[in-house]
């Protein structure tokens, strides 16, 4: 069964080199058939994953280098199993998303395998081979196919994301020299009763926070999104919101949770201060954007911030409340994949609009539900579910964030609602400014909803619809997964 994973990392890189060979009209097309193939590999896995074990599963471990402790080591757990079915989910979607040349949809592939290789591998040197895999392709996405302020915002995603990378590899060179391994569950099983001792201990926590606060991102190193989601085409949009920024949620559970618990309760309260920043202080900017992706930028910011303050409170305080740390990490896990899916449809809507418009500022469109409906009408479902509409899957995953969280650090938790307000407004005047009033006279010969665009609109919302009607069959993924988690931390 191990040989699941591997074809998971594969297939996409063997799809790259195809579509780059390939006929210029038959690049796209190789790179749905590729992703397709990995999304059947992605069920199989599913259908083999034993939800009640908490441990790793399907475990394939090679020696690689063994002079630096470096190996081929792979498993996946409930949350590793969930991250790859949001990939496998939202890049067909991306590649539907407009057409693009060959050279795009393979570099798109190469993201795809750096981000299965990210949430299967075991091994930290395997693990930031495939974190720093996804660097170059994603700053060739928006560099060479981006739109305007390409060329700074390219630059400047790579040299945040670059400088974080280095503080996080020199953090575990340090803890390799005195530790010896790189094996995520051996250091792990360290983490308890102290990984490193000293002021080395909060040198390599800095590092390791920092790499990763910067990939998620975390308020005051944020600045790079809005301006990459912004230049980036739609289809790049759509990844780096959708999957992209899981790399660092993902980092935070995987790294800095078991091996520095003690470091993260002892910063506990000002973690938390910086969640409630992203989480308010994203949605108060997204309120004052006039262009729709930067806007989507800001509010996706603010609802990673969920997460971490989900993160936040279950490390940072009482450990005597098995069941509120449980139902915060459950609902921080949900959320990374149900913001995945509306975020990155929201922008896939935002694509559509542009297309039709040639723009994408708010002041561009008006009274489009007369001429779109349909679009109007499936464009509001993903928008109700951004802003937690009961009904939709979002809802479940903030609710449970917030049961955990009012609990275990109440006072962060209800200013943290003041994000939901400036969201709910800013959404609502979207939606307002975008679908009602008169007809612009720009977008009176609009088209609504294609065929082929439906292929994407319709599963999207369909899904959210499903989640939040019925939790328990995501829920079930990782549900032993959390248990664990929450018992180690406890």
């Amino acid at each position: 069964m191990a040989h699941l994973i591997a074809g998971l990392v594969f297939l996409p890189i063997l799809g790259a080199l195809f579509v780059s060979v390939a006929p210029r009209n038959y690049g796209r097309a190789i790179a749905l058939g590729s992703t397709l193939l990995t999304g059947l590999c992605a069920l199989d896995l599913w259908r083999r994953f034993d939800p009640a074990s908490g441990g790793l599963q399907m475990v394939t471990r090679h020696v690689w280098i063994p002079t630096i402790g470096a190996e081929l080591h792979f498993g996946i757990d409930g949350l590793s199993l969930l991250l790859v079915l949001l990939v496998s989910l939202v890049f067909p979607f991306a590649l539907l998303a407009e057409k693009m040349e060959r050279g795009f949809c393979a570099v798109l592939l190469v993201v795809q395998a750096a981000l299965y290789g990210t949430f299967t591998a075991q091994n930290f040197l395997l693990w930031f081979l495939f974190y720093e895999m996804s660097l170059v392709p994603c700053y060739l996405l928006i560099k060479v196919w981006g739109g305007a302020g390409r060329d700074w915002a390219a630059t400047k995603f790579f040299v945040y994301t670059f400088l974080g990378s280095v503080a996080m590899l020199l953090a575990f060179l340090g803890i390799f020299l005195v530790r010896g391994t790189f094996d995520f569950q051996e250091l792990s099983s360290l983490g308890k009763t102290g990984l490193l001792n000293g002021n080395v201990r909060w040198l390599a926590f800095a590092g390791i926070f920092l790499g990763l606060a910067v990939k998620v991102p975390i308020w005051p190193f944020h600045t790079w999104l809005p301006d990459a989601y912004a230049a980036a085409p739609t289809g790049a949009s759509m990844v780096l919101t959708g999957t992209l920024s899981k790399m660092g949620v993902y980092g935070f559970i995987r790294l800095l949770l078991p091996l520095f618990p003690r470091e993260l309760q002892t910063l506990g309260p000002w973690l938390l201060g910086l969640a409630v920043c992203s989480i308010v202080f994203s949605s108060l900017a997204a309120w004052a954007q006039s262009d729709l992706k930067r806007m989507l930028g800001y509010l996706s910011i603010s609802h990673l911030g969920y997460c971490m303050l989900g993160l936040f409170a279950v490390t940072a305080t009482r450990s005597d409340l098995p069941n509120e740390s449980q139902a915060a990490l459950s609902g921080v896990f949900l959320q990374i994949f149900n913001h995945g899916l509306t975020a990155s449809a929201l922008f896939y809507f935002v694509g559509l609009l542009e297309q039709r418009r040639g723009a994408r500022g708010l002041g561009d469109f008006g009274g489009l539900m007369q001429r779109t409906p349909r679009l109007c009408g499936w464009m509001s479902v993903a928008m109700f579910s951004s802003l937690g509409l009961p009904g939709l899957n979002s809802f479940i995953g903030e609710f449970l964030i917030f049961k955990g969280g009012f609990a275990l650090a109440p006072i962060f938790t209800a200013l943290a609602l003041l994000g939901l307000f400036f969201t709910v407004v800013t959404l609502l005047r979207a939606m307002q400014l975008l679908f009602s009033g008169p007809l612009a006279d720009s977008c009176r010969n609009f088209p609504d909803l294609r065929v082929g665009e439906k292929w994407v609109v319709v599963p999207a919302s369909l899904l959210m619809f499903a989640i939040g009607l019925y939790p328990q069959f995501v829920l079930g993924i990782f549900n032993s997964t959390v248990t664990q988690m929450a018992r180690l931390l406890g």
